[in-house]
C-alpha cells in the first residue's frame, strides 16, 4: 500500500512516497481504508523538528521515514475477532497512532466512531483531534457550567472554533480572541464577543467582567515552545480570571509550574481518544450542533501534502486543512 512519510526535519518537500505492507490487525483493532486526513499544529511542530528540541520532545521517538497525521476518516475493510461495534463497510472517523497519510491504517476500536450520514469524509477527517480536545477541555477538565463566562484564545483555529460552538451550545457566555479578519467568522460560530489580541494585546481592559475559565489554544512562538510558558500573554489571562477559575492550555506544557495565585487551577493536557467522547462528537455533528470548518482541501499525494503544509504555515487560519482522496487532480 502507499504511505507518505517525511525523510527529515524541515521544509515540507521532505515528504516521499513509500510502499508498505497492509497492517495486520489485532483482536480489538479495525482495518480502515483511509479516504481523508488532516493537519494539526502538532504535526507541524514535529515536521519542523521544533517539538523535539523542546523539554517535552523526549516523549517522541523519531525514526525516518516518519509518518505524520493522527486524524482519519474512511471505510472499515476488516475487523479483529474481538471487535464489537464495527463491521466491514462502516464509515468511521477517529484518531490513530503511527501516521494516517497512507492507504490503510490499523486502529483500536476504542479510538473510532461512526461518521453520520450527513457528514462528508473530509469534515469527518477534520474533526477528531480538535473536537475531542475542545470537548475534554471544556467539560472533563473545565467542568464548564451554563451561565459561566469563558475566554477562548485562538477562536478561529481548529480547537478554538469547535470550542466556541460547544461552549455556546451548553449555555456559556463566550468571548474569543482572533485576528480582525476572522471576527465575522468567530461571531458566526456563536461567540458573544471577539477581541483582536494581536493589535490590542492588553485584552484585560476590553472585558466588562472577569471570566470563569480561559481556554488557550493559541499557537506558541519559538520562545514559548522552549519554555512551555505563555509569557506576558499568560499573565494577562490570569489577570482576567476569577478567583478559583481555570486556565486550561493545549500549548503551554509548562503552565502547571506557574506559581499558584488566587486558587486558579492551571492545566496543560493533550486529547485522549475514546469511543464515548467520539460518539458525543459524532452526535453533535449529526444534529448540526457542531460544524467543523474545512478551510482548504488538497489531494492525497506527496505534492498535495507539500501544498497543505505550506498553507498551514500561513495566516489567516480558519478551522482545518484536509488531505482527501475525493479530490481529483
Amino acid at each position: 500500500m502507499k504511505a507518505m512519510g517525511i525523510t527529515g526535519f524541515g521544509i515540507p518537500e521532505s515528504f516521499e512516497e513509500y510502499e508498505l505492507a497492509v497492517p495486520a490487525i489485532k483482536e480489538t483493532q479495525v482495518l480502515v481504508e483511509v479516504y481523508a486526513s488532516s493537519i494539526n499544529p502538532g504535526d507541524n511542530h514535529l515536521r519542523s523538528g521544533e517539538l523535539l528540541q523542546s523539554p517535552v520532545g523526549g516523549q517522541f521517538s523519531i525514526q525516518f521515514p516518519y509518518f505524520l497525521g493522527g486524524d482519519v476518516a474512511g471505510v472499515v475493510r476488516g475487523v479483529g475477532t474481538g471487535v464489537q461495534h464495527f463491521k466491514a463497510g462502516d464509515r468511521v472517523m477517529g484518531m490513530v497512532r503511527g501516521g494516517s497519510y497512507m492507504d490503510q491504517v490499523a486502529a483500536d476500536e476504542d479510538t473510532l466512531t461512526m461518521i453520520p450520514d450527513n457528514v462528508s469524509f473530509e469534515e469527518a477527517a477534520a474533526a477528531p483531534t480538535v473536537a475531542l480536545t475542545a470537548w475534554q477541555a471544556l467539560f472533563e477538565h473545565g467542568k464548564l457550567q451554563p451561565g459561566q463566562r469563558i475566554l477562548i484564545h485562538g477562536g478561529a483555529g481548529g480547537v478554538g472554533h469547535a470550542a466556541i460552538q460547544l461552549a455556546r451550545h451548553y449555555g456559556a457566555y463566550v468571548i474569543a480572541t482572533a485576528r480582525e479578519h476572522n471576527h465575522g467568522f468567530v461571531l458566526g460560530l456563536g461567540a458573544d464577543e471577539v477581541i483582536d489580541y494581536y493589535s490590542q494585546p492588553d485584552f484585560v481592559t476590553r472585558l466588562s467582567a472577569p471570566v470563569d475559565m480561559v481556554l488557550d489554544t493559541a499557537m506558541l512562538g519559538k520562545k514559548e515552545l522552549e519554555t512551555g510558558l505563555p509569557g506576558e500573554f499568560g499573565d494577562y489571562s490570569y489577570d482576567i480570571l476569577k478567583d478559583g477559575g481555570k486556565y486550561i492550555s493545549i500549548t503551554s506544557f509548562g503552565i502547571g509550574t506557574y506559581p499558584g495565585v488566587r486558587n486558579i487551577d492551571s492545566l496543560f493536557f493533550r486529547a485522549r481518544p475514546n469511543r464515548d467522547d467520539l460518539n458525543v462528537i459524532s452526535t453533535h455533528m449529526q444534529e448540526g450542533k457542531l460544524n467543523i470548518h474545512v478551510d482548504h482541501r488538497y489531494p492525497f499525494t506527496t505534492q498535495g501534502l507539500f501544498e497543505a503544509y505550506r498553507t498551514s504555515e500561513k495566516q489567516p487560519r480558519r478551522g482545518k486543512i484536509v488531505i482527501s482522496k475525493e479530490i481529483i487532480e
